[in-house]
């Protein structure tokens, strides 16, 4: 039939069965699994969006369990399947302008927490729903699933992995309550600091003091708050009765969103598997309008500022201030700002809802990222390289600054302390100091020279767990173990009374010669 066509069509249908076979040839063979992805909504669907897109361009069947009322995660997408758990009332959004009047870190430390116990709450009802719905279960069952890759900072999945009798992947930093390697691996609390303390891992006897007590603190908020909501779903539907932190011990791989370049060293465990800034990619082109923005700032460069996706606006007062600064200055600004307009919002600043952070961050005109300090902001910062004055809010974001500032990469200004005069002083300190970029592009190189790409890293250890039906040669067994064992208190105990009888026995013994060698004594004299 070739032989029929005009050379030049013959030739070009080679061509392209000739890159066809190439294609086929250098693809490497994929099995596509089923996974049941079990997400946690907010900022943490960010980072559980960008594995499920690189899951699916794998070839992979993905279906996401989610929320009718959640905030980010949509019912319908040409990356996944959804099932919809009627679920009411819906979270709130964390605080805006008018609740934030008198915005101070214990304010909105307790906010954050009423709001977490309330996820918890109705991240129970969401399993109990799914559980007493016989047809649901049943869908769940015939699906047969390979895997199922959750976010434990709300534990849904977690429950659902091992009533289902699945191998579980941890998308993970934070568990239902506080870091994850507090669960699984060796925490020594000299120098391993607890998050929400604000401490590094150099620590003297009055910091060590408050370690202990901010660890005691997450142990009560997972036995009080947390863990009675699921104890009860694991008693009634879980065959033995189980508990969260047994769960989460029982995962089979926890990939990990945090590295060494960030974090601070730290005993760790073979199925940890590290992915830190597996979301960071190359810089793409900004929109036309935003480039010609950025471009008009010449050779002052540019600082953006954004403050996280919980967060809508800060108090108008605060934000008057901010505003004023940002005005005075050469550099042209780009801010995410919801709601109320500042009054003293400067011709240099530009005033959007959204931004395209990344790619912000990786073009050569940003000289300085103003941000809260969020994981995802800090990681995609250290990626390309951008100094930060960082203004933490609440939970983990003070301590993910402290890392950048020991590494002299961050400046931090704590919320009670923001006004007009701080922020300026802040800014101009990390703008014309070259010691703070010159730091965070040495974090970046470091963060880049590892031989495989976080991404990778995380795609192939979840497939290995899907082709050898989960890693439990990978999990320690003292999550088995009571905890008197796995301190060998019992081998204690065991030492002292062996040394105890011993002891007692000796004098035993001495005693005993003692006196038989007086009532000699006294026989002989007698006679």
């Amino acid at each position: 039939m070739l032989g029929k066509m005009p050379s030049h069509y013959a030739c070009g249908v080679f061509t392209f069965l000739s890159v066809c076979l190439i294609s086929l040839l250098l693809t490497p063979p994929c099995d596509g699994g089923k996974i049941l992805v079990v997400p946690v909504d907010g900022s943490h669907w960010i980072n559980m969006k960008i594995l499920i897109e690189e899951l699916h361009a794998r070839g992979h069947s993905i279906t996401v369990i989610r929320a009718s009322t959640s905030w980010y995660i949509t019912e319908k997408s040409p990356l996944y399947t959804s099932i919809t758990i009627p679920l009411f009332p819906p979270l709130e959004s964390f605080f805006d302008e008018e609740r934030a009047s008198a915005l101070t870190f214990f304010k909105l430390t307790k906010e954050f927490l009423t709001m977490i116990s309330e996820a918890h709450v109705l991240s129970s009802k969401m399993v109990t729903q799914i559980f007493d719905d016989e047809n649901m279960v049943k869908k769940l069952l015939d699906a047969q699933y390979d895997v199922v890759l959750t976010d434990p900072a709300i534990a849904t999945g977690v429950v659902l992995a091992k009533y289902l009798k699945l191998p579980m992947v941890l998308n993970v930093r934070w568990v239902t309550s506080g870091e994850g390697h507090f669960v699984i691996a060796p925490s020594p609390l000299s120098y391993i600091p607890v998050p929400g303390s604000g401490l590094t891992d150099k620590m003297s006897i009055i910091q060590r003091v408050k370690n202990i007590f901010f660890h005691s603190i997450i142990i009560f908020q997972q036995k009080v708050m947390v863990g009675p909501s699921y104890d009860a779903i694991c008693d009634k539907y879980i065959e033995g009765g189980c508990d969260i932190i047994s769960l989460l011990q029982e995962a089979d791989i926890w990939l990990f969103r945090t590295d060494f370049v960030f974090d601070f060293p730290r005993p760790t465990m073979p199925n940890v598997i590290y992915i830190g800034g597996f979301q960071c990619k190359p810089a793409q082109a900004l929109p036309t309008d935003l480039e010609d923005f950025v471009q008009s700032a010449g050779e002052h460069g540019v600082i953006i500022m954004t403050l996280g996706t919980l967060v809508n606006a800060l108090p108008s007062d605060i934000a008057d201030e901010i505003a004023s600064v940002f005005a005075k200055m050469p550099q042209k600004v780009i801010w995410r700002h919801i709601g109320k307009r500042p009054s003293t919002v400067g011709n240099n600043t530009l005033l959007v809802n959204w931004m395209p952070q990344k790619d912000l961050l990786g073009h050569p005109q940003t000289k300085v990222f103003v941000a809260h300090g969020g994981t995802n902001g800090v990681q995609e910062a250290i990626y390309h390289g951008v100094p930060v004055l960082g203004i933490p809010l609440f939970f983990d974001q003070y301590d993910n600054l402290l890392r950048l500032q020991e590494r002299g990469a961050s400046k931090i200004i704590e919320l009670a302390d923001v006004n007009g005069k701080s922020f300026e002083q802040g800014l101009k300190e990390v703008l014309h100091q070259a010691s703070y970029r010159q730091n965070m592009q040495r974090l970046s190189r470091l963060h880049k020279d590892q031989p495989i790409p976080p991404m990778e890293h995380a795609i192939f250890w979840l497939e290995y767990v899907m082709r050898h039906k989960g890693a439990p040669h990978l999990r320690t067994e003292a999550y088995r173990m009571p905890w008197y064992s796995y301190y060998c208190l019992d081998v204690l105990l065991v030492l002292l009374t062996a040394v105890t009888v011993l002891l007692l026995s000796t004098l035993a013994m001495f005693r005993f010669l003692c006196c038989r060698r007086k009532r000699e004594k006294i026989k002989s004299k007698q006679h």
